[in-house]
C-alpha cells in the first residue's frame, strides 16, 4: 500500500468514526470501531467512577486490577513502504 492509499484509508476510517457514538451493543460487536468505542467508554467510566484511567479495572468478576487489553494498534501508524 503506498502512502496515498494509506492516507485515503485513514481519512475514510476517520469519517466513519466521526459519525459514530458509543452504543452498549459495541461491547459485543467485532468491528475495530465498535471495540475502540467500547474501550474508550470503559476508560471514561473508570476515570469517572474510580478517579483513574490507568488502563486497569479495579475489580472485575472477582479479580482485582484487570488490565484492559491494548491490541491492534501495533501496525496502525507504521511507515508503510
Amino acid at each position: 500500500m503506498d502512502q496515498q492509499q494509506a492516507n485515503q484509508s485513514l481519512q475514510e476510517n476517520a469519517a466513519e468514526v466521526a459519525g459514530r457514538t458509543y452504543q452498549p451493543s459495541d461491547y459485543e460487536k467485532q468491528s475495530t470501531i465498535s471495540q475502540g468505542l467500547a474501550t474508550t467508554h470503559e476508560q471514561v467510566s473508570d476515570n469517572y467512577m474510580e478517579g483513574t484511567n490507568d488502563g486497569t479495572i479495579d475489580e472485575y468478576d472477582g479479580e482485582k486490577n484487570v488490565s484492559i487489553p491494548r491490541t491492534g494498534y501495533d501496525e496502525m501508524f507504521t511507515d508503510q513502504k
